[in-house]
């Protein structure tokens, strides 16, 4: 399962998506910081289809997790080789332009 929220930023439309086991964990690896805060990433339970209906219409997103990734991954709008690991987490952003 998978929790998304929608924020408006200016003219962009941020997705931030987790799965939703990681929510409140602070991931440390090197030079990289993550903090999966639930006021940012806690919105609405997610199944795939609605995962991916956000990913649609967003421009920008924010999404951490195993499962999260895979969706973004095979629904085309992750490439694999641009996923970071933060602590064994996969991490990844997108802007569309």
């Amino acid at each position: 399962m998978f929790t998304v929220k929608m924020h408006r930023c200016g003219n962009d439309l941020l997705l931030a998506a987790a799965d939703k086991d990681l929510l409140g964990r602070k991931l440390r690896e090197g030079q990289l910081r993550l903090e999966v805060l639930p006021s940012f990433y806690e919105g609405e339970d997610a199944d795939e289809e609605l995962l991916l209906n956000r990913l649609s219409m967003c421009t920008v997103a924010n999404l951490v997790g195993e499962k999260v990734i895979e969706v973004a991954i095979q629904g085309g709008y992750i490439d694999r080789g641009n996923v970071l690991m933060i602590e064994g987490v996969p991490h990844a952003q997108l802007a569309k332009m």
